[in-house]
């Protein structure tokens, strides 16, 4: 009993917290937007009985799903948002990489000041780091006064309402999330492995990318995951950095809800958003539990 005791709750946190309120968002994106509140009528009433969800099955259809599809915005911010996203990634890997690296080869002493330098910016609202980003990278902000200070352009950059900001933005939100499970996976390296290596004739950099690159893969998946997942649905960073130029599917999920209150459309965008990042993990995990059978 105290087995199933302890596993029963992430399964009850799991059920409480992402399959009551999905399964909420699904039940709206096959309702009818009305001028109401809330702004839509429900096609499923529980309170009617089993002959109210034998109407809602009979009567069901995926109309705002099939409106998707019409409207060439929707499927374009989709789009968008993977291209963001993915850059976004690349880029924090190959930031967030040697980083780690360099953490986890400095000595132990070091090791937590450097960990702790790495967490500082979660002590600041993140709200207020991105306005701080607006102040940078505007037209009279710091980076183009620097430039110009330094001779380096004749006149200011256009930076900021641009995807380059978009890409700022993320890279330095998320630069934690890549290097924290790097880290961790190459702070349990064996050292003696490299040793190795280089015993059998190996260089440095052939050790390397074969032995360390390897072995850092479990953090690199890690870290790319909690990059990715997070930036597909971004709102905030494309809002303040990217302007109206700047097309993701988290502000058109936004606009839908609060400005157009078309709750049912803004529903069915959010279910496929998730149906999105569900798919990929779900192979990875099927990917990486074929992969320890074989080990074993």
């Amino acid at each position: 009993m105290r087995r199933y005791a302890l596993i029963a709750v992430p399964y009850l946190w799991l059920l409480a917290l992402f399959l009551i309120p999905f399964l909420i968002v699904v039940k709206i994106s096959l309702s009818d937007t009305e001028v109401s509140i809330p702004p839509y009528t429900p096609t499923l009433d529980l309170s009617g009985g089993w002959q109210s969800v034998k109407d809602f099955f009979a009567a069901l259809d995926f109309e705002n799903f099939v409106f998707l599809t019409t409207d060439d915005l929707y499927w374009k911010a989709y789009l968008s948002s993977l291209k963001i996203a993915a850059i976004s990634t690349v880029l924090t890997l190959i930031v967030g990489y040697p980083i780690a690296y360099g953490m986890a080869r400095a000595e132990e002493s070091w090791r937590p000041t450097l960990l702790m330098l790495v967490i500082l910016p979660f002590w600041t609202s993140f709200l207020i780091r991105v306005y701080a980003w607006m102040g940078i990278l505007s037209n009279e902000g710091y980076l183009n006064q620097l430039l110009l200070s330094l001779g380096l352009i004749g006149e200011p950059l256009t930076i900021l309402n641009t995807n380059t900001a978009v890409y700022i933005g993320i890279v330095y939100t998320y630069l934690p999330f890549m290097i924290l499970p790097i880290y961790a996976t190459l702070e349990r390296m064996d050292g003696s492995l490299l040793e190795a290596a280089e015993d059998l004739g190996c260089s440095r950099s052939g050790a390397f990318w074969l032995v360390t690159m390897p072995l850092s893969r479990p953090g690199i998946i890690a870290g790319c995951f909690l990059v990715f997942i997070p930036s597909l649905g971004e709102f905030v960073i494309p809002s303040l950095l990217g302007g109206s130029r700047t097309l993701m599917i988290g502000k058109v999920l936004w606009e839908e809800f609060f400005s157009n209150r078309d709750w049912p459309v803004a529903s069915a965008v959010a279910v496929i958003l998730l149906l999105i990042l569900i798919i990929p993990i779900i192979l990875f995990q099927r990917n990486e539990q074929k992969q320890r059978e074989m080990d074993q």
